[in-house]
């Protein structure tokens, strides 16, 4: 019950058209416009949802919004209340946003590091199918998790863990923390950092083959690889990572674990089974990565 799964993340971005650009030709996955007021917005359709990633155009590359899928309107008005009680101000969004997430309900809230943290109800279809490239099987399948780094990180684990219910999957002492709102391994994870920032984003592959040619795109059109292909320690996923255009990582990965109610939480230990060399520094190289 409460949220459900990770619905979609909205970004600022100086440069909208190398965005698509990356997708489509090394993910084969293109942008539909919208508008939104009076600015345009690129969506990126990763599933059968009206969309997962949302492109807006701005003189900086911030994140803009988080959105969250909550399972009722009735969870909804509970977690609202949690959040009040917990000294956050919620807000209904505009009929406006509420369109365009593809909702019925809709509200919002800043999270410790300033941040929009949106809570919906709701997923809409997309009117077509996403075309995918002839050789996919089945291609991009979804937005997995992201991951979030900051030097409030305490703050950002009571709200996520104490008030949103989300639960601890595994760890990597001193600072590094998975969480999950579902079977999946992670929806989120959480770092100790000295600046605030988004590490990542995974996109989900429907099979290793799918990760591999994504791998020879990006090799071919000529994207840095910012972390090589590995399997991780924790949640078993085949992965590899590149450098996005606003400057943070794209891990585009397969096979992730699910986990039962059951699971222990544990410090998994070295970060990779095999693999992921980072081509810069690893800001996680003492703890995780």
């Amino acid at each position: 019950m409460g949220i459900c799964k990770l619905g979609y993340i909205g970004l600022n971005v100086t440069d909208v058209g190398a965005w698509t650009d990356l997708f489509g030709r090394t993910l084969g996955v293109e942008a539909t416009l919208d508008r939104i007021g009076a600015h345009d917005v690129a969506l990126l359709e990763l599933d059968e949802f009206k969309y997962r990633l949302a492109l807006y155009a701005s003189a900086e590359n911030s994140p803009r919004q988080v959105g969250w899928i909550v399972d009722s309107p009735t969870e909804l008005d509970r977690l609202t209340r949690k959040l009040i009680d917990a000294g956050f101000a919620v807000h209904d969004g505009s009929a406006d946003e509420v369109r365009l997430r593809g909702a019925t309900h809709m509200r919002w809230f800043t999270d410790p590091v300033g941040h929009r943290v949106e809570l919906t109800v709701g997923e809409s279809k997309a009117l077509s199918a996403p075309a995918r490239p002839v050789d996919a099987s089945p291609g991009v399948t979804g937005l997995g998790h992201f991951v979030l780094a900051s030097p409030k990180l305490d703050e950002l684990r009571e709200l996520y863990e104490s008030v949103l219910e989300f639960k601890l999957t595994d760890y990597r002492a001193p600072g590094l923390y998975f969480l999950r709102c579902n079977r999946a391994h992670h929806s989120i994870a959480l770092a100790q950092a000295e600046t605030t920032t988004i590490h990542h984003l995974e996109i989900e592959h429907g099979s290793i083959d799918d990760v591999g040619r994504a791998h020879d795109r990006a090799i071919a059109n000529r994207v840095p690889i910012s972390i090589g292909l590995g399997r991780h320690m924790n949640d078993k996923a085949i992965s590899f990572y590149v450098k996005n255009p606003s400057g943070f990582h794209l891990e585009i990965g397969y096979g992730s674990i699910e986990v039962s109610d059951d699971w222990a939480p544990h410090d998994f230990g070295r970060s990779d089974v095999w693999g992921h060399q980072h081509a810069e520094a690893n800001p996680f190289a003492a703890s995780a990565s």
